[in-house]
């Protein structure tokens, strides 16, 4: 576990040490630590752009004394899971663009519009909205705490929300409405979150679209 404090001067010390400027977003916990909405995560979760940049950021890790991490025990055998390197209080985990089950789309990228600079680390944290989409589709108990923690923060702009998970079915993700409809109903049956009137109503009327055009093809 790193706390805000913790994350803060591991990122520069991989900043400091980077030999050139490198772009990435923060997603995850990390997003919603530099968003001021969480103290402390298990997993710092970064998304890259460019192959080569990974492969730069992983080198300094290791010269930082990281070791190479088992992803399989984390992330089972599914599809776009990341690069995995642990420090003894935190685990990195890099993705590239895909994040299992999600894609981070270029309105995601556009959304990220908050910026850290530690040394020649810059991060762009992704927007509340997208994080609750991600987090959307795990089954994980702590995601969904996460998710209670931004829809109370009043960080939600549901018209968002709906069309980025359009948007995310586009991409490929078939799942990403139904995944979305089924954890914002759990969570509201149990009294953990209040939704906008209709909104489940819209998402599910959505979800049968979906089917219908896809009973189509």
């Amino acid at each position: 576990m790193i706390d805000i404090s913790g994350q803060e001067a591991r990122l520069l010390a991989i900043g400091n040490l980077l030999s050139k400027k490198i772009q990435v977003y923060a997603i995850g916990g990390t997003a919603l630590m530099l968003r001021g909405i969480k103290n402390s995560t298990l997993d710092i979760d970064l998304v890259f752009d460019r192959i080569n940049d990974r492969i730069e950021f992983m080198s300094v890790l290791l010269k930082l004394g990281a070791k190479e991490g088992d992803v399989t025990l984390v992330y089972g055998l599914n599809k776009n899971t990341p690069l995995m390197l642990n420090f003894d209080n935190c685990r990195f985990d890099m993705f590239m663009n895909k994040i299992v089950t999600s894609t981070f789309s270029d309105s995601m990228k556009e959304r990220a519009n908050q910026t850290h600079e530690f040394g020649n680390l810059i991060i762009k944290v992704a927007d509340p909205n997208d994080i609750l989409i991600m987090k959307s589709a795990t089954s994980r108990e702590k995601d969904s705490e996460d998710i209670v923690s931004i829809i109370n923060k009043g960080q939600i702009n549901w018209d968002i929300i709906v069309e980025e998970s359009k948007i995310q079915v586009k991409l490929g993700n078939e799942r990403a409405i139904m995944n979305l409809g089924e954890k914002l109903e759990t969570l509201s049956n149990r009294k953990l979150i209040a939704l906008p009137p209709h909104l489940l109503n819209q998402i599910w009327k959505l979800f049968g679209k979906q089917i219908k055009n896809n009973s189509k093809k």
